[in-house]
């Protein structure tokens, strides 16, 4: 399977899991990600927002790759 069909059969459950591994630097047991599987992972989290692009988050990428960047303003009118 190559990369990229591996990141299309990520559930979103799995995407989230993944998402916060990348961000606090280590996985749900504890263990730090080394730097081979950070960067793996990130690559996974960006390529899962492009194929999905439809987080509500402040900087996400869409589904043609581009970087995308909500205002402030954008952000309380979507959480209000």
């Amino acid at each position: 399977m190559s990369f990229d069909q591996t990141v299309a059969s990520l559930t979103p459950e799995m995407y989230s899991r993944l998402k916060l591994a990348v961000e606090l630097g280590k996985w749900p047991d504890g263990k730090a990600l080394t730097p081979e599987q950070k960067e793996l992972s990130l690559q996974a989290v960006l390529l899962w927002q492009s194929q999905h692009g439809d987080e509500p988050e402040h900087m996400t990428l869409d589904r043609q790759g581009n970087l995308v960047m909500k205002s402030k303003q954008e952000l309380k009118e979507q959480f209000k």
